[in-house]
């Protein structure tokens, strides 16, 4: 179950509204008269996106938006290499990092096909709820790099003049990433992602939209006890050990989390980024992580020809590019009725879900997912050139706008720590010296 870790505060101007003249936010080259001399421009995917040569001056400045048209991205599938697990850490139960895997959990399949496990149980007395008001932005990711530098290293790195250089383009959640491969067929929700550079790697941390912090603060009781079910799932499904067996009657705390670190490349972007796995294969003969790890769902069964059609257009988008991602290659599904009772359980294989879902008409594209996120990084990368922790480039969508930005210095956006930035900027530091905050 993948939580979502977002930037600290929310923007001044509700998201639905600053599209609307949102020229007035970027950053112009202006000439004497004050005018902006250059127009509009949009950043067409395969496009230079660093114009230059004889018919562009050098300075020209960077496209102003992106289109999130799917046709554009309709292409040949890019490059994405396996990714690779260049490390891991745990959260506990007071949301405390420590730079191991003491929360991983073992997965123990149920023993019948209709296990009936009522996810309404412990609800009331024996749940610990995360507060999510709190906005975590990258901070954990940030003190696992500060804990593992030297599994950064490269040549890349070595012969960086820059003492806080990583050797990767990206930094992020895995959560944000999946928002941008499901963006080309997003129909109601927005996002606001916050970009700064620093030793040329790009940290790229969510902000809440307004419109998501109204949905947050007005979810009904039904939707809060649904949104516990998932984590009731994984209860009765996940053990502590291989030996062990699930403990349903126990206290389910949102806070304890297990979060895998994967290093990979997206076409010429070079990434590094984390999320939280919900489990692995108990089997010792498993593969290696991530492709001993599971993710656990919850679900309505399905009873209608048009609930499938749904749940393949839809649910299952969001599930492919959440695991996708990492290489976590299989999602174990229970489906539940009405009343939160799981009745059946079913395993979907990552590499199989483009095959389930080749029938039906006007359906995702995994292909359009992928080049579309390629095309957003390529798009931020031209954009955001400037390496200063106290520079943001706010990035905005909202459904059936194109992808714009704004640029703000020393505001409420800047989300590097003033801890991580002095540990990565001191050219003596190391891994054994200074320890970030651990909250």
């Amino acid at each position: 179950m993948d939580q979502r870790h977002q930037s600290h505060h929310r923007p001044q101007h509700p998201n639905s509204n600053h599209h609307d003249n949102h020229q007035s936010t970027f950053k112009r080259d202006m000439d004497d008269s004050g005018r902006g001399h250059f127009q509009h421009k949009r950043f067409r995917p395969g496009q230079n996106h660093h114009p230059a040569g004889p018919s562009t001056p050098p300075s020209s400045p960077p496209t102003q938006s992106l289109s999130i048209q799917r046709q554009l991205y309709e292409r040949d599938f890019p490059l994405y290499k396996q990714p690779v697990e260049v490390g891991h850490f745990s959260l506990d139960s007071e949301r405390r990092f420590f730079n191991d895997a003491r929360q991983l959990r073992y997965y123990v399949e149920p023993e019948k096909s209709c296990p009936n496990f009522d996810l309404r149980d412990g609800y009331r007395g024996r749940f610990v709820k995360r507060d999510d008001r709190v906005k975590e932005k990258l901070d954990h990711i940030l003190r696992w790099i500060l804990a593992n530098r030297s599994k950064l290293q490269s040549k890349d790195t070595a012969a960086s003049s820059s003492p806080c250089a990583l050797g990767v383009d990206i930094v992020t959640w895995r959560g944000h990433l999946t928002k941008l491969l499901t963006t080309p067929y997003e129909t109601r929700e927005g996002w606001l992602l916050a970009v700064t550079r620093m030793g040329g790697t790009l940290y790229i941390s969510e902000v809440e939209t307004e419109a998501a912090r109204r949905d947050r603060e007005n979810r009904t009781e039904r939707h809060e006890e649904m949104m516990y079910w998932g984590y009731k799932f994984e209860q009765y499904t996940c053990a502590d050990d291989a030996q062990s067996l699930p403990d349903p009657g126990g206290v389910v705390n949102t806070n304890e989390a297990f979060c895998t670190v994967v290093q990979t490349r997206l076409a010429e972007h070079r990434l590094l980024f984390s999320g939280e796995v919900d489990c692995r294969d108990k089997d010792p003969k498993a593969p290696s992580p991530p492709a001993n790890y599971i993710e656990m769902k919850t679900s309505l069964e399905i009873s209608t020809p048009k609930q499938r059609s749904n749940f393949h257009r839809f649910k299952l988008l969001k599930w492919w590019a959440q695991s996708f991602l990492p290489g976590v290659p299989r999602i174990v599904a229970g489906f539940r009725d009405h009343d939160g009772v799981v009745v059946s359980v079913e395993t979907y294989h990552i590499s199989k879900i483009s095959q389930l879902i080749k029938n039906e008409t006007n359906c995702w594209k995994p292909t359009v997912c992928m080049n579309f996120c390629c095309e957003f990084l390529s798009f931020v990368k031209s954009v955001v050139t400037e390496d200063d922790p106290r520079l943001v480039h706010l990035f905005s969508w909202d459904p059936h706008r194109d992808v714009t930005y704004s640029i703000h210095r020393d505001s409420q956006y800047s989300f590097l720590p003033d801890w991580y930035v002095r540990e990565m900027t001191s050219s003596t530091s190391r891994e054994t010296h200074h320890h970030p905050p651990q909250t």
